[in-house]
């Protein structure tokens, strides 16, 4: 896993090629390092990247927004249509970032 630490959020991206692992892992490892971190996955490596690989994430996702913490997935290959509400998923990185800042003004405004 590839780890970019940034000034309010960290970017992690999976350096190997199968995502269902990715997920796996993720679940292990965020509680234990990453939970006061918001967080950015890079998934952008998965061009074909299908709705049950994504939701494969979605227990992670409501952990680190049940804790107020922003969870957004970088990916171009999924159909942005069938995205689960409670799930955040940009084209690219720069959005992510977007996100996460207007994310945490609504946080600091009260919503």
């Amino acid at each position: 896993m590839k780890v970019t630490q940034k000034d309010t959020y960290t970017i992690l991206e999976d350096e190997r090629d199968d995502v269902l692992d990715f997920a796996s892992y993720l679940e292990r490892i965020v509680p234990e390092k990453y939970e006061d971190r918001h967080l950015v996955i890079d998934l952008l490596q998965y061009t074909e990247l299908t709705l049950e690989q994504l939701v494969a994430f979605i227990k992670l996702s409501n952990y680190q927004r049940a804790d107020k913490k922003s969870f957004v997935f970088v990916n171009t290959g999924i159909n942005y249509d069938l995205i689960p509400d409670e799930m955040v998923v940009v084209p690219t990185l720069q959005e992510a970032e977007d996100i996460i800042q207007m994310e945490e003004i609504e946080r600091d405004l009260g919503f």
